[in-house]
């Protein structure tokens, strides 16, 4: 059987090296369309249904962790959280708000989801570093100066806040410069910045002025701080000037690079 002409393989080849041919577009048809658009309702209506309409999504339980000082059940109440509405539209910032607002206790809180039942709070509370007198009562003031609660017993281990003015010279002046907040955010800075074996025995800090600010610790013996300012250098001044001079009685680190000690 003869085989195929020079020419009709060359036909051939230029056929099978050519571009392919081109498929035509077949837009979908209407009924496919209509097919697709009715699941996509379906959908998009029954997930709607499932987070607004169901009780599968509702809001039951409410809990809380990171309490010390407060109660879960108080901050539950605070919280005022919708039980019995959906968990999609419970508005997470508002509850917050209405928690920092209530409970000036609270430093910081976490509101989340928890599906499909729940919403967790999540509450850091403040820590008291002084105790300011008002009457017979005590108020704790925490490390950014906010005096965040009023109590009838001081938590033990914290230094007492007192205020004693300068009435003249530049020390009256100080106190006229700087307002009773900004006086007790200066404490507060001190009081953090005391190494942590002297804020054990810390008994008061002592406000005279901005410039003036003394520690009382056991023992009778007491601490001239001055100001907020250098406080790193200042306390590692007073700890090598406690170690040099461990019977003495009064420390003066208000200048960090002229320490001195006296009394014994």
């Amino acid at each position: 059987m003869a085989g195929p002409t020079t020419a009709e393989r060359g036909a051939r080849q230029q056929e099978s090296s050519g571009p392919p041919r081109a498929r035509r577009f077949r837009p979908p048809r209407l009924r496919t369309i209509i097919v697709l658009a009715v699941a996509l309702v379906l959908v998009a209506g029954t997930t709607v249904w499932v987070l607004y309409g169901s009780n599968w999504t509702r809001l039951e339980d409410v809990s809380v962790s990171g309490t010390n000082v407060l109660t879960p059940a108080q901050v539950r109440e605070a919280a005022d959280v919708p039980v019995g509405d959906p968990l999609i539209s419970v508005d997470t910032e508002a509850v917050e708000a209405r928690l920092r607002r209530k409970l000036l206790r609270i430093d910081e809180v976490e509101v989340e989801r928890s599906w499909p039942h729940g919403i967790r709070l999540k509450v850091t509370e403040r820590t008291p570093v002084l105790i300011a007198q008002k009457g017979r009562k005590s108020v704790e003031v925490d490390d950014e100066g906010v005096r965040f609660a009023t109590v009838s017993k001081a938590p033990k281990g914290v230094p007492a806040l007192e205020w004693e003015p300068a009435r003249s010279g530049s020390a009256a002046a100080s106190l006229r410069r700087f307002d009773d907040d900004r006086l007790v955010r200066e404490a507060v800075r001190v009081a953090d910045r005391i190494p942590a074996w002297v804020a054990r025995d810390t008994r008061v800090v002592k406000v005279r002025s901005y410039d003036d600010i003394s520690l009382e610790l056991s023992g009778d013996r007491t601490v001239s701080w001055g100001s907020g300012e250098h406080g790193a250098r200042k306390a590692r001044a007073l700890t090598a000037l406690m170690k040099a001079t461990p019977k003495a009685r009064h420390f003066d680190v208000s200048v960090p690079t002229a320490p001195a000690s006296s009394g014994s």
